[in-house]
């Protein structure tokens, strides 16, 4: 009896922290999505320039294409901080043909 009950509540355990894994992950992305760094904070710095009125913008996510799988393939993308020097791949769904 208390076998069942115990591996019931590590089957729980496994469920649970295998979600919280993939929505951390889910977070993660999103965030470099929006060009903010999950590992450091930094986000896109605005430059004004005082003559022109000119506004200036430095990324510090930089995104590259890895591999697209076709049309109707995965995209994987390597997103790189300039300020930590993290490197992350994630796979995204792809946007079609883009033709």
């Amino acid at each position: 009896m208390y076998t069942i009950i115990s591996l019931i509540l590590v089957f729980l355990l496994v469920i649970f922290s295998i979600l919280l894994y993939f929505n951390s992950k889910k977070s993660r992305q999103a965030d470099l999505d929006n060009g903010i760094c999950p590992q450091c904070g930094a986000t896109a710095k605005e430059f004004r320039d005082e003559n022109t009125g000119v506004v200036f913008k430095v990324d510090s996510i930089k995104s590259r294409l890895l591999k697209s799988h076709g049309c109707s393939g995965i995209d994987e993308i390597e997103y790189r901080c300039n300020n930590c020097h993290l490197k992350e791949v994630h796979s995204t769904v792809g946007q079609g043909c883009r033709i």
